[in-house]
């Protein structure tokens, strides 16, 4: 189910008696995936594009990808996928026609320490009905052969075949009403591990994870928060510009749009000190779980006031860090003084 699905099955499991709030979801397998290209017989038509490309001629690429894309989503699930998704779901809706989910991917070599495949694949929050449901999952399996990633394996060196993708799917926190955001259990400027770094804007937390906003910023200490004392070191008042709801729609593509945040709001934090120490527990919950630090998206939903995780995995870059090597530079030119 890849590292991203896994991670939220194993979080629901062992930590919600811990107090790691995580919404419900289902998610398709690895092996769906590859029995979906299989039994659709895309995967030697795929491979012959791939293998003929020259991923250095962007305008190759940007060609072939688009026709894989389009191949994927042309060709129809196995009815045992099709079922399977459609019984999932209904149990998941519980006869509720308007529950929201986020699609998400997942991928098998996602987060391995030699690769950085996150954040390449696509996201689709607000889906609702079944049928839309079915075809954003698509969307995510076509998704593996966006420019992007196509580059990214070819230059790593990584096989096509060897990388295969889990949609999952889970119930949405209404954070459109709310804020979402990032926050890792070290600082990722120095890789200090002994705080917890909060950021946090308004409405859906795709604004923060994809850079797009400057949000608000918080420092936990550990042991304080751990000893039952203040132990939020430093807050950053973000400016929180823009904000991403709910559209109009709730179909891949169209179902969120971003708008301007109130002047009043951006003058405020988006988290009270209480919800923050609260966001620091739960993570270091998630931390102490995994045995190393940890990279976690989370969303206060708007209408019941809670806070949810809705995605964890380890952190990857700055924990590997050496901190044991001095680097010495020699300037071999030498120039007017400026300053």
């Amino acid at each position: 189910m890849g590292g991203k699905n896994s991670s939220l099955g194993e979080m629901i499991s062992n930590l919600a008696g811990a107090g790691v709030s995580v919404p419900g979801g289902f998610a398709t397998t690895a092996q769906a995936y590859r029995d979906f290209l299989e039994l659709s017989g895309l995967n030697d038509q795929i491979h012959a594009a791939l293998d003929a490309l020259d991923v250095d001629d962007v305008n190759a690429l940007a060609r072939t990808g688009a026709q894989i894309r389009q191949w994927i989503m042309e060709a129809e699930f196995p009815e045992k996928l099709n079922a399977g998704i459609r019984t999932a779901f209904a149990e998941l809706s519980a006869g509720n026609p308007n529950l929201a989910v986020a699609v998400r991917s997942s991928a098998t070599a996602e987060d391995l320490p030699d690769a950085s495949f996150a954040g390449q694949q696509e996201t689709f929050l607000n889906i609702r009905g079944v049928e839309n449901v079915i075809r954003a999952a698509k969307e995510v399996f076509a998704s593996l052969f966006n420019d992007r990633a196509i580059s990214y394996r070819v230059h790593q060196g990584f096989d096509h075949k060897l990388v295969a993708l889990s949609a999952g799917v889970q119930r949405m926190v209404r954070s459109e009403t709310g804020t979402a955001g990032v926050m890792f259990t070290l600082d990722t400027e120095s890789g200090f591990r002994d705080v917890v770094f909060i950021t946090g804007a308004y409405g859906l937390g795709e604004t923060v994870v994809q850079g797009a906003v400057n949000p608000d910023e918080f420092y936990v200490h550990k042991d304080t928060l751990a000893a039952g004392r203040p132990a939020i070191l430093r807050r950053n008042l973000g400016s929180k510009a823009i904000k991403m709801i709910y559209g109009e729609e709730a179909s891949a593509g169209k179902s969120v749009k971003v708008i301007d945040v109130e002047p009043a709001d951006r003058a405020r934090f988006c988290l009270t000190d209480a919800e923050v120490s609260e966001l620091a527990k739960q993570a270091m919950i998630i931390e102490k779980h995994y045995k190393c630090p940890m990279d976690i998206e989370w969303a206060k939903d708007g209408d019941d006031g809670k806070l949810y995780i809705v995605q964890a995995r380890p952190e990857t870059v700055k924990s590997r860090a050496s901190a044991n090597v001095m680097e010495r530079y020699l300037l071999k030119e030498t120039g007017k003084v400026l300053v």
